[in-house]
């Protein structure tokens, strides 16, 4: 059996699946700022994962994952998904959301007078 390089931070299920299809999971458990910084790369991963996906099941996948990453980070940070949610709508309240579909090519800045 070839080996496989991934190097990166899987679901907590992945290694009982690799065993159950016959594979044997080389893995660790990581702590701190470890966690964390995976957690980062994954994010990046699976912002990326959504911008390849090709039809809307692919973006409805890639999306549900890419929220069980912000969900894990807040969960880290012990960053209450109330809270987040909260400032979500704080931010949309006071500056909108982007049902609009506003795209801004360029604005003069206005000096302040005295």
């Amino acid at each position: 059996m070839a080996k496989k390089e991934f190097n990166k931070l899987v679901r907590d299920k992945i290694p009982e699946i690799i065993l159950r299809n016959g594979g044997t999971p080389e893995y660790e458990i990581l702590k701190g700022d470890e966690y964390i910084k995976m957690l980062d790369n994954k994010l990046l991963e699976e912002c990326n994962e959504v911008l390849s996906a090709l039809d809307t099941q692919d973006k409805i996948e890639e999306l549900a994952d890419l929220m069980e990453v912000i969900m894990a980070i807040a969960k880290y940070l012990k960053i209450d998904f109330k809270k987040l949610e909260n400032m979500r709508l704080e931010k949309r309240s006071k500056r909108g959301g982007f049902d609009s579909k506003i795209f801004l090519k360029s604005t003069k800045l206005i000096e302040k007078l005295g």
